[in-house]
């Protein structure tokens, strides 16, 4: 066949998952004049590349949130070997962002609307004196707590509820996810499927943890649920909190729960303990070669 007559190069869509330190970033999503990490991902395709897909993300994490493994999809014109990707972008991207995997995957394959579960660790720091290269990822909790008190609040909230009294009022989510599906089609792609899930979500585990680190012991809250709402870890983090300092009662979570108000909780505790430790996927995770097969 000759050189002339050799079909084009159909666009790649491409998975990437990636580790961040959230603190000196806007968080996830773009914002005029602000450093974001999906703004840092953007521009750093452009100049690898001479493209500008948005990439679209698993969650958007909030200014000072960390991730160890967010995943980030976005479709390419360019032909490049994944390797060869990886490597392009973590010599441009800032340091605070690396890349750990970048893979070509089906077409139908999305960030957001394609992950099934997600997993998200709090980390509080119990010694007295934090080590300031500790303090970016901790929160510093300077209060006696009640561990077991916390731990059976945790388990309360597993299973299926009404997450409404533990997230965020937003008024710009509308606004912004109906400039983000103008900007990137994910309305209408192929394999998405609208975000109407409401304030229900399934929570998988909900446990604390004691972890023992070289500079001093960490009470580690984890939590994997099938979706989160906006500020809902950290509200929960911060009721359950209140709870280790006697005052709410594990009795007190159902009522919670059942209140339906952002008042009815504790306070959002701080962004910097926040990491996004995982993400699932079923099978329109699916590399190149599997999809094809």
């Amino acid at each position: 066949m000759s050189e002339r007559s050799q079909p084009a190069q159909e666009p790649q869509t491409w998975k990437l998952t990636l580790a961040y330190d959230g603190t000196d970033f806007k968080g996830w999503q773009v914002q005029p004049g602000e450093a974001t990490i999906q703004g840092e991902l953007q521009a750093a395709l452009g100049r690898i590349t001479g493209e500008r897909p948005l990439p679209q993300g698993s969650g958007r994490t909030d200014a000072g949130v960390h991730a160890l493994a967010q995943v980030a999809s976005f479709v390419l014109d360019a032909p490049i070997p994944p390797d060869n990707l990886l490597r392009a972008l973590n010599r441009t991207l800032p340091l605070s962002i690396r890349v750990t995997e970048a893979r070509a995957v089906r077409s139908t394959f999305h960030a957001r609307h394609s992950a099934v579960a997600k997993t998200y660790e709090y980390r509080i720091f119990l010694e007295p004196v934090c080590p300031p290269l500790l303090a970016r990822y901790v929160y510093a909790c300077p209060w006696p707590l009640d561990v077991a008190a916390m731990g059976a609040c945790a388990r309360s909230f597993v299973g299926e509820h009404d997450f409404t009294s533990f997230a965020a009022a937003d008024p710009d989510l509308a606004e912004r996810e109906n400039m983000r599906e103008q900007e990137c089609g994910v309305g209408t792609a192929a394999g998405a499927t609208p975000d109407v899930s409401g304030t229900v979500k399934t929570i998988f585990t909900s446990l604390w943890e004691r972890r023992k680190t070289e500079a001093g012991e960490l009470l580690v809250y984890r939590v994997r649920g099938n979706g989160f709402l906006h500020h809902m870890v950290r509200n929960l983090v911060g009721t359950m909190i209140e709870a280790g300092r006697g005052r709410f009662g594990v009795e007190a979570m159902a009522g919670i729960l059942a209140a339906r108000s952002r008042s009815a909780a504790g306070p959002t505790a701080p962004a910097r303990g926040l990491f996004l430790h995982s993400v699932e996927y079923g099978g329109e995770e699916g590399d190149l070669a599997g999809a094809e097969g």
